[in-house]
């Protein structure tokens, strides 16, 4: 393929003998870009680029190539009829369930994911199809002993949303509590030292990382409403621990603007055409 001429102020240089292209000034990767301009994923765009379904400037795609923000991405209609088929799924996680892969003899929460368990009053026209479990992932953690809205997805697009490193979506959590140095489990609130809601708020660190400001008030004498927008390996409950809190149930309420709202425990959705995150 002949190059395409670089922009003023970027520089382009020979291509490796691989055939991928040095990073230089100005210049990403093709997947890389394609997922910042909301296309894909990353993984989808290299998917896409092996299946001969993009073009950059007209000419096709090589994996691996260097473009500027000025250069013309086009990708394919099959590429884009691919992608409307792929679902977003709700599921109210029972404890007990994993997020991701089995471990420790526990199962994922995606095996959750069958016809008799979607949820009776879900208004979506999808059908359910056992293709649809191909590539459902995740996107997000929710520890085995928490409950509550987990989001599993075929798209790309959605889970970088979610799980990106400039994601700012927020997740919304109920939060039962006991206090530790009292042994207090009833009006916690009362006991709990106002200075330690402040810590929770913010100056906390986990592992040698400070973490980003969170909205935490209390629901009721025994429960905490968390809202955060990262998701460390469980955060919450590590939070807690440096406060002198124990955790004692954590369910997730919200994720974005989509709610949990009345789906059971153990069921699922689809999520719906209008909703976004």
């Amino acid at each position: 393929m002949k190059p395409t001429p670089a922009p003023p102020g970027s520089l382009r240089r020979a291509p490796r003998p691989d055939g991928t292209s040095e990073p230089v000034r100005g210049t990403s990767r093709l997947n890389k870009r394609m997922a910042e301009l909301g296309l894909c994923s990353r993984r989808e765009a290299d998917d896409w680029i092996a299946q001969g379904w993009v073009r950059v400037n007209g000419q096709q795609a090589q994996m691996g190539q260097q473009v500027t923000v000025t250069d013309r991405i086009e990708v394919d209609r099959q590429a884009q009829q691919k992608q409307a088929t792929q679902v977003t799924i709700l599921l109210n996680k029972p404890v007990g369930y994993v997020s991701g892969q089995a471990e420790d003899g526990h199962q994922p929460a995606v095996v959750l994911v069958q016809a008799q368990n979607r949820w009776r009053e879900d208004r979506s026209p999808q059908r359910f199809n056992g293709s649809q479990l191909r590539g459902l992932a995740p996107s997000g953690r929710l520890d085995i002993d928490s409950t509550g809205l987990l989001v599993l997805t075929q798209d790309g697009r959605v889970a970088r949303q979610l799980i990106g490193e400039d994601s700012e979506v927020e997740k919304e959590y109920l939060v039962r509590v006991s206090w530790e140095p009292g042994q207090i489990d009833q009006n916690v609130q009362a006991a709990f030292p106002p200075d330690k809601l402040a810590l929770l708020k913010h100056g906390l660190s986990l592992d040698g990382q400070a973490l980003k400001p969170a909205r935490v008030e209390w629901e009721n004498p025994e429960q905490l409403r968390f809202v955060l927008k990262e998701g460390k390996k469980r955060q919450i409950r590590r939070m807690c621990e440096l406060v002198g809190l124990k955790v004692v149930g954590l369910k997730r309420v919200r994720i974005g603007c989509v709610m949990l709202g009345k789906l059971p425990i153990g069921q699922w959705r689809y999520l719906a055409p209008h909703e976004r995150f």
